[in-house]
């Protein structure tokens, strides 16, 4: 792979998030706990993830100084990008969730297929939800669904009535790769750092399920904010539940995947003459 195509790899766009979740992120833990998880994660409010955080255009000083540089340094490429993929976690789902490029959507059953196969014999059900393109996630199939876009998202937070939230939505890494110019496949990975089962089994809106594990999990923390019960009792019930973590390595195994059916993908699409050739 390394010798087949030409690399530009962002190894970590969020150092500050990191530090600030560090507390429940141990090195090289196989897989995270979850009082750990629940009594100190730290999550970025709508309009300031960094996801969503790219610069306008070239002379956008507002963005964050991370995105700032990635976009400068994405501008030096000699000519447009064939594929990108954003590697994300989420922190919960049924398993697995691939999104997809919308432009691309109709032309990706080689990508849904090695997924599909690779989440099962890891032994994973992949995630399932309809959002009804809400933030602009519109499901495909099982564990299959388009990326999210800024556009979805202000209007979104728009038809909440909260415009100051609206306005802080940047161009994501996905709009400002496809910004250059091209039709590169975009991609984003889900992998949830817990898997909870029966979320997508009654898809909604509401899942249920989803609803419910929700609640749990907020019940949970809330009693170790308040010291109501200890870390070993919740992980004792949240087992019994049928919660578990999801192995670090194995994330990374379906990522890894992701990506190299994302590249034969645009390969057949290469060889059947319907996208650039960079």
């Amino acid at each position: 792979m390394l010798r087949l195509h030409e690399w530009w790899i962002v190894p970590h766009l969020n150092p500050d998030g990191e530090a600030r979740n560090r507390a429940w992120q141990r090195e090289n833990a196989p897989a995270y706990e979850l009082a750990s998880y629940l009594a100190s994660v730290v999550r970025e409010l709508p309009g300031d993830d960094i996801e969503f955080g790219f610069p306008r255009d070239e002379v956008d000083e507002g963005a964050r100084l991370e995105n700032r540089a990635a976009y400068r340094w994405w501008k030096e490429a000699d000519g447009p990008f064939a594929i990108h993929v954003s590697l994300h976690g989420m922190a919960i789902g049924a398993g697995p969730w691939f999104l997809i490029e919308p432009a691309w959507r109709e032309h990706c059953g080689h990508l849904m297929e090695i997924c599909s196969e690779r989440t099962r014999a890891l032994g994973y059900a992949l995630h399932d939800v309809e959002r009804q393109g809400e933030k602009g996630f519109f499901r495909i199939a099982r564990g299959f669904c388009t990326r999210p876009d800024s556009r979805y998202m202000r209007e979104h937070f728009l038809a909440l009535g909260d415009a100051e939230t609206a306005a802080r939505f940047r161009p994501s890494s996905m709009e400002t790769i496809r910004g250059q110019g091209g039709d590169p496949l975009t991609l984003v990975s889900e992998m949830p750092l817990f898997i909870t089962p029966g979320v997508g089994e009654e898809l909604g809106p509401p899942d249920p399920a989803a609803l419910a594990w929700r609640e749990r999990l907020e019940g949970w923390r809330r009693r170790l904010l308040e010291a109501a019960g200890t870390a070993q009792e919740i992980e004792a019930e949240a087992r019994e539940a049928g919660l578990r973590p999801m192995p670090v390595d194995d994330q990374m195994r379906l990522q890894w995947a992701m990506i190299v059916a994302g590249l034969e993908q645009v390969e057949q699409r290469l060889r059947a003459g319907r996208a650039p050739d960079q």
